[in-house]
């Protein structure tokens, strides 16, 4: 990235940490990988019990070793072999969880956030249940106003994000959203975060690089 992005990046990211903030949320813009795992290592650090959402942007950042490292309890359904009854309960406590940690499809610069599931596990989370969220989310997923936010879920990461996964869904065939009925269709609850949650302490980390779908 060269450095007019990051330039650009930087003026775009620090005019939507002043809506989110507007909004209630605590928003924060960083630089680097690295910023951002330091940041969010010192504000979770009292906490016991972490749920993740299914998310390349916190893998990124490494947070699940190094909360497994420091003896912290995680619930991650990304685990290896683990059978449908596994999976479903660690969805459930997820939302349990002391802190839950999760990424977003899109973030306006107006300060709203933006969310497509498929199951709802991560949705749910964010909203309501954990004692503290943590959205992180690269530069890439910022749009200038909630409309064409809501296009990049549907333009970009929806497709992707069913490619990714193996899916056998129109977008991941074709590159393109048709609003399918396809049985493994990835986009089946909307949430935008207008406001923060009245009773959900959720801190918001932009990070000034490229990161997820």
């Amino acid at each position: 990235m060269n450095e007019y992005q990051k330039w650009l990046w930087e003026k775009l990211g620090e005019k939507t940490v002043e809506n989110l903030k507007k909004h209630g949320f605590d928003a924060h813009f960083v630089s680097t990988v690295q910023e951002a795992k330091e940041l969010i290592l010192k504000m979770v650090e009292n906490y016991e019990t972490f749920g993740f959402g299914g998310s390349d942007t916190t893998r990124a950042l490494g947070l699940v070793d190094v909360l497994k490292e420091k003896g912290k309890v995680v619930y991650d359904h990304w685990q290896q072999g683990l059978t449908k009854e596994e999976d479903l309960d660690i969805r459930l406590n997820q939302g349990r969880a002391d802190c839950f940690l999760c990424s977003a499809n899109a973030i306006s610069m107006t300060g709203e956030i933006i969310n497509e599931d498929g199951i709802g596990n991560r949705t749910n989370g964010m909203t309501f249940g954990p004692k503290k969220v943590v959205v992180v989310a690269g530069m890439n997923k910022v749009r200038p106003d909630l409309h064409s936010a809501l296009a990049r879920v549907k333009e970009v990461a929806g497709p992707m994000r069913a490619k990714s996964l193996g899916m056998a869904t129109p977008c991941a065939e074709t590159g393109l959203c048709t609003d399918c009925n396809a049985p493994q269709r990835i986009c089946r609850i909307t949430t935008i975060l207008h406001r923060k949650p009245m009773l959900t302490d959720m801190s918001v980390i932009l990070i000034n690089e490229e990161l997820g779908f």
